[in-house]
C-alpha cells in the first residue's frame, strides 16, 4: 500500500471557475479592431495579434498586444520593414521571436497585385524589431495562404494550404536556429490527409494534429496525426459508437484548434453552411471526442470563422474571426480549462475484469463450456436479468451444500451456465457491464472487418435476452454504418441465421439498391449465398424495379431504458438491492454502513491491498483517513465518488476528503481537484464554522487561517450561527485572538478609535467568549 502524508496544503489563492467563458475587453476602434484571416501567438503574459483582413477591403499588417494581466490593449512597438500587408498567413513563436509565413496579398480594394507569397519574416518580441530570412539556398515552399504551420525540433514545419489554382498537402521544414539557410520537402509517409486549405494545427508531444478543413468535394470530419521524428500520417478512426462517447465535430473550415495538455479543442468554423459556437475537446490518450459544457455563469462567444486562438498557462484566448452577416468582429474572449483528471470510473471497472481477481462468479458458455469469471457486485448493479440468473445459482449451490453436508466444499464459486451463448460475445457483454465502452478487442478480430460485425450480432442477441437496451442500441448503430458491398451478404446470411429480421430487412434493401446490385451478385459471395436468400434477393428486385430507392430507417429505440454505469452504480448504492447483496462491512466510528468487496478494491490501491493480504475481523474495516475519522456527511460524498465518480458535495465535507486520493490511493487526483475548488469558490459565511472546524481536525493550517480571517472579517454575522457553539475552547480562544489582533492593526493603521462597526466586532466577540467559557 502507498504510504500516506497527513500534512495538508491547500494553497488558497485566486481561482477562476473551470470551463468558464470570459469576454474580456474588445479592442478599440483606434488601435487595430475589428479582423478576420488573422494570426494570434503568446509570448509570456501577452497575446499578440498580426493582419488579417478588416472587412473594408483593406489588408492589414500591424502588430497588436493584449496584455493578459492588464486587460488591456494596445499597438506593438515595431522597427525594420514589416511584412506586405497580408491575411491567411501563418504566425508560429520559437525563442522569442513571432515567425510569420507566406499568406496572401496585394491591394484587394483596387483588386490589383493579388498573390500568395513563401516568404519568411521574424519579429522580435523584446524590441519589436522585424527581420526578413531572405537569404535562402536551394528550392523555395511554393507560395501558398490559409496553411498550417508548427514549431518542432527547433524548426518551422509548413504543411498544405492553397497555391492560388489548386490545394496542397505537401510540406516544407527549415531550422530557425540560423544552422541553416536551406529548405527542406519532407516526405511524408502513412494515410496523410487530402489536399486541404483554411483548417488548423496543433502540436502535442512528438506530433501534430490536423481536423477537418476545405478539401474541395472531399471535405470531412476526420482527424489526422503526423509524428515528426518518424515523419509518419495516420488518420485518427472514430470509435465512439463502440466507446459510448460523442461523435466527432461536424465537418468544418475557418476553424481553431489548440492543445493544452493531452486535449486537443475545437471552437467554431463554418460547419455545413452554420456558424456553431460549441467548443469540442479530444482527449489524445483516450482517444474519444466530448462536448464540452461551459459553467453556467459564462459569457459564451457566438459562432464565428476565420478567427484565431493561442494559449497562456491554463486558459485559451480567441480573438475576431467573422460572425454573422459578414461583420468582422473585435471580441476577445478567454476561457478556463480544466486541470481534473477524467473520470477513471468506467477504466477501474474495466482493469478488475481484465486482472481476472477477486472474482466471486462464474459463467459456464458454449457446448464446450469455456469459464468467464466475474464480480457479483458490479454485474448485478448492471444487469437485472444476471441477478436473477445468479441467485438462481446461489439457491442451487446452497441446496448442494445442504445435501453433502458439512463437509461440503465452501469456497465454490457461484456458477451460472448459458450452453447457447458464445463465449466471444458474451466477453463483450461483460466488457460493457464493466466500462459501458464496446471497444473489446477479441484476439483475432479487428475493428469493423466482417467477423467483427457478425460477433457484434451475437452481441445484440444477448443484450436482446438480457435487457441490455443501452447495448442493443450500441450493437444495432455500428452494423447498420459498417455494412457494405464487401460484407453486405455475411451478415445478411448471419442476420437470417439468427433470425435478427431488422438486420436481414436492411441488407436486403441495400443489396438491390441501384448502385449496389450488379456488383454484389456478380461477385462470389453471392454464389455461396443460401438460395431461399438469393431467391429473396431477386424477388424483392423485382418489386421494387422502377420505384424510387428509400433509404432503411434504423429501428427506434427506446432511450428513457438506456441507463449509463454511473447512473446504474448511483442507484445500486442506494437501493434495497446494494443494501441486501453487500459483502463487506464499513466501521465508521460506531456505525457500520454496508459496501462491496469489488467495488472498493476496483476503484481504491489501499483496498485491493487490504483484502489481499489478509481477511478482515467479522468481516469489517475500520474507516479513518489517515488518523482522522470523516464526518458520516463526508463519508457519504466519499462512497458517491467511489461508486459512481460523483464529487458534488458539502464544502466542509472537501476538507476531509481533500487527503482521501493519496491514502485510499485512487487512480488520479481528480477528487483532490474538485475539493480545492469547492473550497476556494463555496466557502462563505454560512458554511465558515464548519469548514474552520473540519480544518483544525484534519490539520490542513493554511485553510484553518483562510476560514478564522473570513470570521474575524465577519464576527457580527459569523457569531450568530448556533455552530459556533460547538467548537473547541481552543479554536474560541484562537478566534478571539485573532478579533484582538484586527482591532489592534485598525487602530495602528488609522491613527485612530475603531470605527462603531469595530466596536461593535470587539463587544459581540467578549460577550460571546464569555457565554462560551462558562460552559467550562
Amino acid at each position: 500500500m502507498a504510504s500516506y502524508n497527513s500534512g495538508v496544503s491547500i494553497d488558497i489563492g485566486p481561482f477562476e471557475t473551470v470551463h468558464r467563458w470570459k469576454r474580456m475587453p474588445a479592442c478599440d476602434e483606434f488601435v487595430g479592431a475589428r479582423r478576420s484571416k488573422h494570426t494570434v501567438v503568446s509570448y509570456k503574459d501577452a497575446i499578440y495579434v498580426f493582419g488579417g483582413d478588416n472587412g473594408r477591403k483593406n489588408m492589414l499588417n500591424d502588430v497588436l498586444r493584449f496584455d493578459v494581466k492588464e486587460e488591456s490593449w494596445g499597438r506593438a512597438f515595431t522597427t525594420g520593414t514589416p511584412p506586405a500587408p497580408r491575411y491567411h498567413h501563418s504566425a508560429v513563436v520559437h525563442h522569442g521571436s513571432m515567425f510569420i509565413f507566406g499568406g496572401y496579398t496585394g491591394d484587394i480594394y483596387s483588386n490589383s497585385n493579388l498573390r500568395n507569397k513563401n516568404d519568411l519574416f521574424e519579429y522580435k518580441l523584446s524590441n519589436g524589431q522585424w527581420v526578413e530570412w531572405n537569404k535562402f539556398e536551394g528550392r523555395l515552399p511554393p507560395a501558398r495562404s490559409a496553411h498550417g504551420a508548427a514549431i518542432y525540433d527547433d524548426k518551422l514545419w509548413i504543411f498544405a494550404g492553397y497555391d492560388g489554382n489548386a490545394r496542397l498537402n505537401d510540406m516544407w521544414c527549415v531550422s530557425l536556429n540560423g544552422d541553416s539557410t536551406t529548405w527542406e520537402e519532407v516526405v511524408q509517409t502513412g494515410d496523410h490527409p487530402p489536399t486541404s486549405c483554411n483548417f488548423p494545427v496543433a502540436v502535442a508531444g512528438d506530433s501534430m494534429f490536423v481536423f477537418s478543413g476545405q478539401s474541395g468535394a472531399r471535405i470531412t470530419n476526420d482527424l489526422y496525426e503526423f509524428h515528426f521524428k518518424e515523419k509518419r500520417w495516420r488518420k485518427i478512426t472514430s470509435d465512439h459508437i463502440l466507446k459510448g462517447t460523442p461523435p466527432p465535430p461536424q465537418r468544418r473550415y475557418g476553424h481553431i484548434m489548440v492543445a493544452h495538455e493531452h486535449h486537443l479543442y475545437v471552437f467554431g468554423g463554418a460547419a455545413d453552411s452554420t456558424l456553431p459556437n460549441e467548443l469540442h475537446c479530444y482527449d489524445i490518450r483516450d482517444g474519444t471526442w466530448s462536448v464540452i459544457t461551459p459553467s453556467t455563469d459564462s459569457q459564451s462567444p457566438s459562432g464565428r470563422l476565420f478567427h484565431a486562438a493561442a494559449v497562456i498557462g491554463d486558459a485559451m484566448y480567441i480573438f475576431g474571426g467573422t460572425v454573422d452577416n459578414n461583420v468582422r468582429s473585435s471580441e476577445m474572449y478567454r476561457f478556463q480549462f480544466s486541470t481534473y483528471q477524467p473520470c477513471s470510473l468506467k477504466d477501474d471497472f474495466g482493469n478488475l475484469l481484465l486482472n481476472g481477481k477477486f472474482c466471486d462468479v462464474k459463467f459456464v458458455l458454449g457446448e464446450k463450456r469455456v469459464e468467464i469469471n466475474g464480480h457479483m457486485s458490479i454485474i448485478i448493479a448492471r444487469c437485472k436479468y444476471l441477478h436473477q440468473k445468479i441467485e438462481k445459482a446461489k439457491e442451487m449451490l446452497a441446496a448442494q451444500r445442504a445435501g453433502f453436508g458439512e463437509g461440503a466444499e465452501s469456497s465454490q464459486h457461484i456458477q451460472v451456465v448459458f450452453s447457447e451463448a458464445r463465449p466471444e460475445a458474451f466477453e463483450m457483454v461483460l466488457w460493457f457491464i464493466y466500462t459501458d465502452k464496446l471497444d473489446w478487442r477479441p484476439k483475432g478480430f479487428e475493428q469493423k472487418n466482417v467477423e467483427h460485425l457478425l460477433l457484434l450480432m451475437d452481441v445484440y442477441r444477448l443484450a436482446d435476452e438480457f435487457s441490455l437496451f443501452k447495448l442493443q442500441y450500441m450493437c444495432v448503430n455500428y452494423i447498420w454504418v459498417s455494412v457494405n458491398l464487401c460484407n453486405v451478404l455475411r451478415v445478411l446470411q448471419y442476420a437470417n441465421d439468427l433470425q435478427l429480421d431488422f438486420i436481414k430487412e436492411f441488407c436486403l434493401n441495400f443489396v438491390i439498391k441501384e448502385s449496389n446490385f450488379n456488383s454484389i451478385v456478380m461477385s462470389n459471395d453471392f454464389e455461396l449465398l443460401a438460395q431461399p436468400l438469393m431467391v429473396q434477393v431477386v424477388r424483392r428486385k423485382q418489386l421494387t424495379s422502377g420505384k424510387p430507392y428509400q433509404a432503411e430507417k434504423m429501428p427506434e429505440f427506446d432511450r428513457s431504458n438506456m441507463s449509463s454505469l454511473a447512473e446504474d452504480m448511483e442507484f445500486f448504492l442506494k437501493s434495497k438491492t446494494g443494501y441486501e447483496t453487500s459483502d463487506i462491512n464499513l466501521d465508521l466510528d460506531g456505525t457500520t454502513i454496508k459496501a462491496h468487496r469489488a467495488i472498493l478494491i476496483a476503484r481504491s490501491k489501499y483496498f485491493e491491498g487490504l483484502f489481499r493480504s489478509f481477511a478482515p475481523e467479522n468481516n469489517t474495516v475500520v474507516i479513518t483517513i489517515g488518523e482522522v475519522i470523516p464526518s458520516r456527511q463526508a463519508f457519504d460524498s466519499l462512497l458517491r465518488y467511489i461508486y459512481f465518480g460523483a464529487v458534488s458535495m458539502p464544502a466542509e465535507d472537501s476538507l476531509f476528503l481533500f487527503t482521501a486520493p493519496d491514502y485510499f490511493s485512487f487512480t488520479n487526483n481528480r477528487l483532490q481537484t474538485f475539493c480545492k475548488e469547492n473550497l476556494e469558490v463555496n466557502i462563505s459565511v454560512q458554511n465558515v464554522v464548519e469548514i474552520l472546524d473540519a480544518a483544525d481536525r484534519v490539520g490542513a493550517k493554511d485553510m484553518k487561517e483562510h476560514a478564522q480571517k473570513i470570521i474575524v472579517k465577519n464576527f457580527t454575522k459569523v457569531s450568530e450561527s448556533p455552530k459556533m457553539q460547538q467548537l473547541s475552547r481552543g479554536l474560541l480562544l484562537e478566534i478571539l485572538n485573532g478579533l484582538a489582533a484586527h482591532m489592534k492593526n485598525l487602530k495602528l493603521n488609522l491613527n485612530q478609535e475603531p470605527s462603531p462597526h469595530d466596536k461593535t466586532n470587539l463587544w459581540n466577540s467578549l460577550h460571546f467568549e464569555k457565554e462560551s467559557m462558562d460552559g467550562w
